[in-house]
């Protein structure tokens, strides 16, 4: 069999969100098949990285499609050129979008549709693609895997997909995260915040994160308890359309004891988050919500937003507020640093939720829903 994938989405030193599960998932399709001849699709210089094994071979289509002009090129005229050439069985999208004029089998990759419930979290003309062609897209796939329930039943009710199209394949968790020492958290607390403890929010800063709500029970926390010297720790790159955000952090009394920190890799990552006082994912719509997994892995106890797919994927071991309410996250804030039983008691079960969510058995689970679609 011969397999295309999109992997538009495999950078390097960009591996995040669809780009991780685009990576650990490949990694290991391919690994495990070397029956299988794979052609990876990139639209621009891949790394040498990327190629697994020697039953991929790398095509680049240019060019480069990151708008929606070049997603029509790229996707509907382009590609089903290069799949015909190429005499491709099936095509893998990990990031959900297809060509719509072939016969070939498809699996479409969907990890949520925020877009249509928060239309200004994109530009007018990506908000015009996506509503024109995702329809098309999930009518178009073969089968179509989401990485949740709460994705697949939006999907459902959204689109009027029928439920036995879609497979749900939880996200995994790097081996990376994990807990460290207590000397090694005093080194990272040291190194990062001047000695200070902190809470950390991990993921793009975006208005659909919630990140005014985060900004405000971070000020009202300081501001009501003058004893704690925590700091706020964001790690993740700035997106699009932050002036409310970059307004309200400059009209903060404690805009000091905020650090931006930016992307970094896993290693990195991973120490600055097991060594935090909690993590903080005030996310409003999530398809998945990879940090609560890796705050989890880290022996990080989170507080996250009700609703959506977080309090599905955290099994009742996360702190959970109402995502737009500034007091009861402060509220939770606190309990973090002085109800220290059940905090614990909430790390041992976040443990515990983690060794559940493995990149292994996605790729298996993936594996599945690629085979299913062979044969529809």
């Amino acid at each position: 069999m011969r397999i295309a994938v999109n992997t538009r989405l495999l950078q390097k030193n960009k591996l995040e969100g669809i780009g991780r599960f685009s990576y650990e998932n490949l990694k290991r399709i391919v690994l495990n098949h070397p029956e299988i001849d794979f052609i990876f699709c990139f639209d621009r210089d891949y790394d040498a990285d990327f190629i697994f094994a020697t039953n991929v071979k790398p095509i680049i289509i240019s060019p480069k499609a990151r708008h929606p002009f070049l997603y029509y090129i790229w996707f509907q005229l382009l590609l089903p050129a290069i799949l015909k050439k190429e005499k491709i069985d099936l095509f893998l999208s990990p990031d959900g979008f297809l060509p719509l004029n072939t016969n070939i089998k498809t699996v479409a990759v969907i990890h949520d549709i925020a877009f249509e419930h928060f239309p200004n979290g994109v530009n007018w003309l990506t908000q015009k693609y996506y509503k024109y062609f995702f329809p098309k897209f999930v009518q178009q796939a073969s089968k179509i895997a989401t990485v949740s329930n709460f994705t697949k039943n939006d999907l459902i009710k959204t689109y009027g997909i029928d439920h036995q199209k879609i497979d749900v394949i939880y996200n995994g968790v790097s081996s990376v995260f994990k807990p460290i020492s207590e000397k090694e958290k005093i080194e990272i607390i040291e190194q990062e915040a001047n000695g200070n403890p902190y809470f950390i929010c991990l993921g793009s800063i975006h208005p659909r994160k919630n990140i005014i709500t985060l900004l405000k029970a971070f000020e009202k926390f300081k501001t009501e308890n003058p004893q704690y010297p925590h700091q706020l720790i964001f790690v993740g790159r700035m997106a699009w359309k932050n002036s409310e955000i970059e307004d309200y952090l400059k009209s903060m009394s404690f805009k000091k004891d905020i650090l931006f920190k930016g992307f970094l890799d896993d290693s990195k990552l991973s120490k600055i988050l097991a060594s935090a006082t909690a993590s903080i994912y005030t996310s409003l719509f999530e398809g998945f919500g990879l940090p609560v997994i890796e705050s989890f892995a880290c022996g990080t106890p989170i507080i996250t937003s009700k609703g959506t797919s977080m309090e599905e994927i955290s099994k009742g071991a996360a702190f959970l507020f109402e995502p737009l309410s500034v007091d009861e996250l402060t509220e939770k804030m606190i309990f973090t640093i002085e109800n220290k039983e059940i905090k614990n008691e909430k790390i041992v079960k976040g443990l515990a939720v983690a060794e559940e969510y493995n990149w292994d058995k996605t790729a298996d689970l993936l594996w599945e829903t690629i085979l299913k679609a062979k044969v529809c």
